[in-house]
């Protein structure tokens, strides 16, 4: 009899996909992919017998038509759990791995126990009397168990549980993409789809992309101003250290000396020199992911084939009745890979997604392996899941090829010098004396006066037609701007990510213009999104109380150029006595107040470690590892004990769990949105072309949102609910972004930014 994995158009199943062929194809496709950290023969082993459950009459009658589910993926984790040596201790780790990997291939990553879970599954099959699977499979795939570590596997005792989980997620990332690429290849060929993208390969684009980095960088000009001399010393340094062994580095630099361009340069350098396969830029705010991703197209010509801006969440959506989709209907609803020699990513798409459970998130994992990750403005790390962060990182760097850049104007304490179980840091800073470049590149002072009221900022904004306010919340920035307005200020911006990232890269450019000229009012309202990487420079800044790497953030955007007087360019701190701080906020409030006791010199690194130490040694390492990530994952006498689902469902960056709306904000958007009728062009390309459309609204406003009609997924028996599209354009104001409809929706607003 033959067996098939995915069925055709023709009656006489000539175009069907013979079952040995997918399963031999994606084993290849999964060692292909595992190859870069020694993983390849596992990898084989899990392609090789992730659809053994197919090797059934039931599995063949629902290719035919035959309704009902079939589980067509417990039955391979069974098998390859008896083909490991029993003397390999080893292999038989990696074959439990496998096993995960395979029982997850299409529901996601199961935990050890439970409803669903590895063990209920394994248990149920081997008592089921009708789980027999035709023996054929042993002859048309001859699987081989032997050999399966990887043989330069470097052990941690004290991590080694979670190194073998973190081993298993980088199987099943291969795996499933290895099932997707061959599956989509399948279908393209005989139905005609329009497959996703192919990209270039980082270590053949090199020496084009050093050259295009040199002329541009010869391009910039701006004169031999002091602040230029020493960005042109910072890049020759960290460019100067690229030859260093790959692993962990921190690169310290004040803002606006240069990070985003010297670390590029470091990476292009660190790359041509240690083989790395692509560059991850990780951002902590989506607001500036447009930004730093139009550097890097600027650097290289333009670039859309060189650089990936992948920022959306509209991949985490649910996606409706999954379970009953055919192979080829998840085609069209599948998402990034991060194939390409350059991305441009945010840190809760990273992070969430090395601890991911779901085959669309975790499918991008292996192509981490080998890469540079700089992670810009590192100290934005989420605190209560710092732990298991630096974990992942340090696994990365030390099994998966990665050299992994913190690159930051205040430095997290993150060493193990300074922090329990903290990062092997001592020796690895990439920049020039970072005490001095403190000293040389300040450029404003902080002034801390006590409370101020929406109408002390107003009156202080009337007297300085160019100006920073900086609040902690989308309340109160929208409500200082409304009172701002109706004070008859000219001028007045209102910056907040309930506008959409096309949106506020119009609004940005307009500022910028603005503040060329010094008699143009431009008075601004912003949440913190305009703290981290912003290109923009104002005389005067007013901050809201937070904690001291915000505060320096936001000192960043005062005189950033140094064309003012030092003494002249001040960042006033307030606090807000008709708002309170958010909860993340307050405890940072006070880490900053008993710094300030032992450093008054609240820009001097000395005050910027003294905060870092002060609220890691307040939060403990219990609570920097708040939902106690790292117990999910251990061994026990019968097996790895790895809690994956639980594990994605706790590792939340952003705790409000906001949920994605699309905005037609423009003709770009509004063809975008028509495209998602048509059934043949891929949800991920999609995604891709319509994630700068995106506003993040807590989920019980998008339910208001749709239960009034305001909302409605696009395309739903196509798409899933994977796009939620506004429908009632008057909600999204031209100065305010998203509202819904009456004034109580701020009773609803989250207090992140």
């Amino acid at each position: 009899m033959k067996y098939f994995a995915h069925s055709g158009k023709r009656s006489d199943r000539s175009d069907w996909q013979r079952l040995d062929h997918h399963a031999i194809s994606v084993a290849r496709l999964a060692a292909e992919f595992a190859a870069p950290f020694g993983l390849e023969r596992g990898a084989y082993l899990a392609g090789l017998l992730h659809d053994l459950g197919k090797y059934t009459g039931a599995f063949q009658n629902r290719l035919s038509g035959d309704d009902g589910a079939v589980d067509h993926s417990t039955a391979g984790a069974a098998h390859i759990l008896e083909l490991a040596s029993p003397t390999s201790l080893d292999d038989a780790i990696v074959t439990y791995c496998a096993a995960y990997c395979i029982l997850g291939h299409h529901a996601g990553l199961p935990d050890f126990q439970g409803p669903s879970s590895f063990e209920e599954r394994i248990e149920r099959f081997r008592n089921d009397p009708k789980r027999a699977i035709d023996p054929a499979w042993r002859e048309e795939l001859e699987p081989d168990g032997s050999a399966l570590f990887p043989s330069g596997f470097r052990r941690v005792k004290e991590h080694r549980d979670f190194q073998f989980a973190f081993m298993a997620r980088m199987m099943f990332s291969c795996l499933v993409d290895a099932d997707f690429k061959d599956t989509e290849a399948f279908y393209c060929e005989i139905e005609g789809l329009q497959k996703n993208r192919d990209w270039s390969a980082l270590p053949d684009l090199l020496p084009s992309l050093l050259s295009q980095f040199e002329s541009y960088m010869a391009g910039l000009g701006g004169g031999h101003t002091d602040i230029n001399v020493l960005r042109a010393e910072i890049l020759r340094h960290v460019r100067s250290k690229a030859n260093d062994a790959p692993g962990l580095f921190t690169l310290t630099v004040p803002t606006g000396g240069g990070k985003t361009l010297a670390s590029l340069g470091f990476a292009l350098d660190h790359a041509k020199l240690h083989g790395h396969r692509r560059i991850i830029y990780a951002i902590p705010f989506t607001s500036i992911i447009d930004q730093t991703a139009k550097i890097f197209r600027d650097v290289f010509g333009g670039g859309d084939d060189i650089v990936l801006e992948h920022h959306s969440a509209i991949d985490e959506e649910k996606q409706l009745d999954c379970k009953n989709r055919t192979s080829r209907d998840k085609l069209k609803l599948a998402m990034e890979d991060w194939a390409a020699p350059v991305v441009v990513t945010t840190n809760v798409q990273l992070f969430e997604s090395l601890f991911a459970a779901r085959t669309s998130r975790a499918r991008k994992l292996h192509n981490i392996a080998g890469s540079i990750v700089i992670l810009d403005e590192a100290q934005t790390i989420f605190r209560p899941l710092l732990i298991p962060c630096m974990r992942a990182l340090e696994e990365l760097a030390r099994n998966y090829g990665c050299t992994i850049v913190l690159c930051t104007a205040t430095q997290p304490a993150l060493g193990s010098a300074r922090l329990e179980g903290g990062l092997p840091l001592d020796g690895r800073e990439l920049a020039p004396d970072p005490v001095r470049l403190s000293d040389k590149l300040r450029r404003a002072d902080i002034s801390r006066v006590g409370a101020m009221t929406n109408a002390d900022l107003i009156a202080e904004l009337r007297g300085h037609r160019q100006a920073l306010v900086i609040v902690n919340s989308r309340k109160h920035a929208y409500e200082l701007y409304k009172d701002a307005v109706a004070a008859g200020l000219d001028g007045v911006v209102h910056l907040t990510t309930r506008q959409c990232a096309a949106h506020r890269r119009l609004i940005l450019d307009d500022m910028r213009e603005r503040l060329k000229r010094d008699g143009r009012p431009c008075r601004v309202i912003a949440t913190s999104l305009i703290e981290a990487g912003v290109d923009i420079d104002f005389p005067r800044v007013w901050r809201a109380e937070a904690g001291l790497d915000q505060i320096i953030q936001a000192a960043g955007r005062c005189n950033r150029e140094g064309r003012r007087d030092k003494s002249a360019s001040i960042v006033t701190v307030f606090s807000t006595p008709d708002y309170g701080a958010p909860v993340e906020i307050r405890g940072l409030i006070g880490d900053m107040e008993r710094a300030a006791i032992a450093v008054p010199d609240l820009m001097s690194l000395a005050a910027i470690e003294c905060y870092f130490n002060e609220a890691y040694w307040r939060l403990g390492s219990d609570r920097l590892d708040e939902k106690k990530i790292i117990s999910l994952f251990s061994m026990s006498p019968r097996g790895p004990r790895f809690d994956f689902r639980t594990a994605a469902e706790k590792f939340r960056m952003i705790e409000s769990g906001m949920l994605p709306v699309v905005v037609r904000f423009d003709n770009f958007a509004e063809e975008a949105v028509k495209n998602l009728a048509i059934e043949d062009i891929p949800s991920g390309h999609l995604a891709r072309k319509l994630q700068t459309y995106v506003v993040q609204v807590p989920p019980k406003a998008r339910e208001l949102l749709i239960s009034n009609g305001h909302v409605v997924f696009a395309n739903p028996k196509l798409r899933g609910d994977q796009f939620a599209v506004l429908q009632a354009p008057e909600l999204y104001k031209a100065d305010v972004g998203l509202v819904w409809g009456n004034a109580d929706y701020l009773s609803v607003e989250s207090q992140i930014i």
